[in-house]
């Protein structure tokens, strides 16, 4: 089995006493096997790489993305939640084909693994996500993802309306092809998109079939105070009662965004172990708000991060997630409210834990997988460096520019900033030529975008 020795950088563990320390770390396959302040060089070792003065990271965890919508970045700009879905996103999802599928996941793949993300949760849209899992196998990248369900919903197009039946087969058909593909890299949720897309008969058997097959249920919910109006019409209930009240509320339940919540459903939240997804970026951008997070974390919910869509962000940059969430909070709560630690951890450990991967991601242990990144912070903008905290320089200091290396599951995905498996060159180039095809096939919006 290859053997990778990454000598003396300063790694930040996230183990559970949050050590850090110069040292070496060795690989073998997919899994650390060992780290420690010095490991002796053998002739066992295949490869070595040297991060003297660099930091090496748990990998970034997202645990909130749509990697169908990439190539729609720029296309949905100043607009609030439901314009945003109805005159723009849907019509667009509706517009793809397989190959604009692929490359729009692609497009999204580079950036994450270029910013330092190795493991996302995707939500892809109702037909064609089998060429996004395509895509996710080849890049190397690990992930849950899953089809988008909608089988009912005003203005929706003809293209994203799918029968319970239809959608609830289909979602099976690819758990049964991709869930463990890889040993385990890549697994498979049940995604319906939010309640107002759902029949309640969908979601029953969403919850069944999660709970049989032990399989995540990724979804939105209240996001925006117009969407909860709209469930509170139809069901009576506010978001999270209702999941409660169709059994989907446990620990398998992620939900994004989760905005605006009231007393009774935090309540739902933390009794039933449900996850959290905040996404400061994409509520900020389509005026959604700003989630009450150092309270949820206060009352010691599940809380990770994610970037949402690069439509509504527009970028997928854990970097950038991580200032806002450090930042928004604190002119309400505080300027000691969501400190540099808390924040990483949502965007490490945390997220692996809403993914029920923490045994296996999150923090750089003996026997857990491979995911990590090395940044180089010798740069103008990180310094001065002396006896400043190394998680503060990270989460209030460094950008994406500052990832030389990111490795998932043992694999060099890039290294000194050169992609090993995306040809960057082609995806760009087929990221314009899907998206211009998608645009010539909606005709009321082409003079619009």
């Amino acid at each position: 089995m290859n053997k990778l020795l990454i000598k003396n950088g300063t790694i930040i563990t996230m183990n559970q006493e949050r050590d850090i320390f110069t040292g070496d770390l060795l690989i073998e396959a997919t899994k650390i096997i060992e780290i420690a302040p010095k490991i002796e060089q053998t002739s066992q070792v295949d490869r070595i790489i040297d991060a003297t003065n660099k930091y090496i990271i748990p990998g970034f965890i997202q645990t909130h993305i749509h990697l169908c919508q990439t190539i729609f970045r720029g296309k949905g700009d100043d607009l609030e939640l439901m314009d945003w879905l109805k005159k723009r996103i849907w019509p667009l999802e509706a517009a793809h084909d397989p190959e604009s599928i692929f490359y729009s996941a692609m497009l999204g793949i580079g950036e994450l693994i270029e910013s330092g993300t190795t493991t996302i949760a995707d939500m892809e849209t109702v037909h064609h996500s089998n060429e996004a899992f395509e895509a996710l196998a080849q890049s190397g990248i690990r992930a849950i993802s899953g089809k988008v369900m909608m089988d009912k919903g005003a203005g929706v197009p003809k293209n994203l309306q799918e029968t319970t039946t239809a959608s609830l087969q289909e979602s099976v058909d690819l758990m049964e092809k991709w869930h463990h593909y890889d040993n385990g890299r890549l697994h498979y949720s049940f995604a319906p998109r939010f309640v107002l897309s759902c029949t309640e008969t969908l979601l029953i058997e969403v919850q069944k079939l999660s709970e049989v097959n032990q399989i995540k249920v990724h979804t939105h919910a209240s996001e925006n105070r117009e969407e909860i109006k709209l469930v509170e019409a139809e069901t009576g209930m506010r978001n999270i009662i209702y999941l409660d009240h169709l059994g989907l509320a446990n620990e398998r339940l992620l939900l994004a965004h989760c905005v605006w919540l009231n007393s009774e459903e935090k309540r739902v939240i933390k009794e039933r172990g449900v996850h959290v997804s905040h996404c400061p970026g994409s509520n900020l951008k389509l005026a959604s708000g700003i989630a009450e997070i150092p309270e949820l974390l206060q009352m010691q919910m599940s809380v990770s991060l994610g970037a949402d869509g690069a439509p509504c962000n527009n970028n997928l940059d854990m970097f950038q997630e991580m200032r806002l969430a450090a930042l928004i909070h604190k002119p309400k709560n505080g300027p000691t409210a969501m400190d540099a630690t808390t924040v990483f951890e949502m965007a490490t450990i945390n997220g692996a834990k809403a993914l029920g991967l923490e045994a296996e991601i999150g923090s750089l242990e003996v026997g857990k997988k491979a995911d990590l990144v090395i940044l180089d912070l010798n740069q103008f903008h990180s310094y001065p460096a002396f006896d400043v905290d190394p998680i503060s320089r990270i989460v209030y200091s460094a950008t994406r520019s500052d990832v030389e290396t990111t490795i998932v599951n043992g694999q060099i995905l890039m290294q000194n900033k050169v992609m090993k498996t995306i040809d960057k060159s082609v995806i760009l180039k087929e990221a314009d030529h899907s998206i211009s095809r998608l645009i010539k096939r909606i005709p009321h919006l082409a003079s619009r975008l």
